[in-house]
Parts: C-alpha cells; structure tokens; sequence
C-alpha cells in the first residue's frame, strides 16, 4: 500500500486499504489498483510492483512522476472517467459502469463507485478479464457504501502526508 500505515485511522479507512490489498494479492495479473475521488485526487492506490522490488529501485525504474505508477494510474483512471462520462451524457447512455482499455502490453479497467469515485485496476495483457471485472465488482459492492465523505476526506489526508 503506498498510503500511510493503518496507525490512527478509522476502522472504514482500514477496511478500505484491506479490501484493495485482496483485489491485489487474489487476482491474478494486477499490476496496480488506485481508488481516484471524484474531483481526480488519489484515495487508495496499492502498486504491488512497487512493493517488491522497494521505493528506491520503483524511483530507478519510474524517475518522473511526483509517486510513480501510483499518479500515474490515478491520472489515468480519473482522465478515462471524465471521457466516457462527457461520451455517455452526449449518447444519452445512461450512467458508466465499467470502462476497459485493452492495449498490446496490459489493460485498464475502470469501475464507478456509488459516491462518484473510480476503482481503477492496471493489469497485465494475459489476465482474465472477466476474473478482474469480477474482483472489481465485489470491491465496489464492499467499498461504496463506506466511501463516506468522511472516509474520502481522511484517505485523501493520508496520501497527502506519505508524499
């Protein structure tokens, strides 16, 4: 998790970094997951690349970027968000629920949560798609009635001070 430990948090914020630590570690292929508020701000984000192989060799392999492939896919996941949004109110579609990008090396997933948030998943080009979108959907049934104002303001506070 790159957020700050779970020391001084509430026991939904906890519950939260819990939730998203399992979509890692369970689902085969995910590279990196990131919970984006709806104004674009990075809530959650777990990069177990990152985790493996330490910051100092993660700041070797990514130098640019304030955080690595943690902006990265929060930048990513709320630009993807706003898109398919703007695309779905012009097509009179109806509100998004899950946006997959499928490219020669990886693939992302995006999945609204109920506040207006995103769960964005990077995975690798051999995952099982429906697997992911599975896992994603259980996270946001478990997630999104959690995702108080509150939590936002004190998840969003706790990425803040890990910088």
């Amino acid at each position: 998790m790159t957020a700050t430990g779970t020391f001084g948090l509430s026991t939904e914020a906890r519950n939260l970094q819990w939730l998203l630590g399992n979509l890692v570690e369970e689902v085969p292929g995910v590279r990196s997951v990131a919970v984006v508020s709806s104004d674009g701000l990075l809530l959650l984000s777990s990069d177990p690349a990152v985790q493996q192989a330490g910051a100092a060799a993660a700041e070797t392999v990514r130098p640019d970027g304030p955080r690595g492939s943690s902006a990265d896919l929060a930048t990513i996941v709320s630009g993807i968000g706003s898109l398919t949004i703007g695309a779905a109110r012009l097509m009179d579609g109806g509100g998004v629920k899950q946006t997959m990008v499928a490219m020669e090396d990886g693939s992302v997933f995006v999945m609204s949560i109920s506040d207006g948030s995103l769960l964005g998943v990077h995975a690798t080009p051999d995952c099982d798609m429906s697997v992911v979108a599975y896992h994603m959907a259980l996270f946001v049934g478990r997630a999104g009635h959690v995702l108080t104002p509150e939590v936002r303001s004190e998840l969003r506070k706790s990425m803040e001070s890990s910088q």
